[in-house]
């Protein structure tokens, strides 16, 4: 079995008949953590949608050493792949149970179903208090938690995050990441994270790539491109 979950080759993306990215190519190791870094603009956000099938898109994506190029978003997510959007994307009107079971779709077995609930909120712990509660009440750190804890509820091999510590507290924060640690250590789930925190970003990660406006002009261990001059000045803030 390769020792990559995902390695994408050659990636170019459109919106329509706009080039977003040019020819990236990226890999993320099995049981791995990856950051993908960057400013405003620079092509993380459709890179994930990339991957997930949501735009068109021209080279290879092969996911656990099948090409996913051309499946399709829903079939994507069967085969193990969660996306965790910008912006959080839970249905405010629903309650949190409602939201998480949105997530198990895939699981058809009630039982096991009641069971991925109660795992995914030993992490979450919150979302048990606020279960009843429509999700648009939550503060934005609930929302980030029930975001990631439905995407949790796929049992999926592979989670891509877009933003995850956006608008919170850096407590909040802290704690976030701080859980997204136990679950690729614990449920042994490869991470893609994109995020502009790069502080926040290399801690976590084994190996991260920096993108500048749609091409990847760094990319290496996450310890190396701390020590990197051009990422201090521009991203660590040195």
């Amino acid at each position: 079995m390769s020792d990559l979950i995902l390695k994408v080759e050659s990636l170019r993306a459109f919106y329509g008949q706009t080039q977003a990215l040019y020819d990236v190519s990226l890999e993320v190791e099995r049981e791995g953590i990856t950051a993908l870094l960057g400013a405003n603009g620079a092509g993380k956000t459709t890179t994930l949608r990339a991957i997930c099938g949501l735009v068109r898109t021209e080279g290879t994506i092969r996911y656990d050493g099948a090409d996913i190029s051309r499946l399709g978003t829903a079939n994507i997510v069967r085969r193990g792949v969660a996306h965790v959007p910008d912006g959080r994307g839970t249905f405010a009107e629903l309650t949190v149970e409602e939201n998480l079971k949105l997530g198990a779709y895939t699981v058809t077995d009630r039982a096991a179903g009641a069971r991925e609930l109660d795992r995914v909120m030993t992490y979450f712990p919150v979302l048990r208090e606020r279960y009843r509660q429509q999700a648009g009440t939550l503060s934005g750190g609930e929302q980030q938690m029930l975001a990631i804890g439905r995407a949790l509820m796929l049992r999926p091999k592979l989670m891509v995050l877009d933003e995850p510590s956006f608008g919170l507290a850096p407590l909040i924060v802290a704690e976030i990441f701080r859980i997204m640690r136990r679950i690729n250590e614990e449920e042994r789930v490869s991470i893609l994270l994109v995020e502009q925190n790069a502080r926040l970003a290399l801690d976590l990660a084994d190996r991260a790539y920096l993108l500048e406006t749609g091409s990847l002009v760094i990319s290496g261990a996450a310890e190396e491109l701390k020590q990197d001059e051009g990422v201090q000045r521009a991203y660590l803030g040195y």
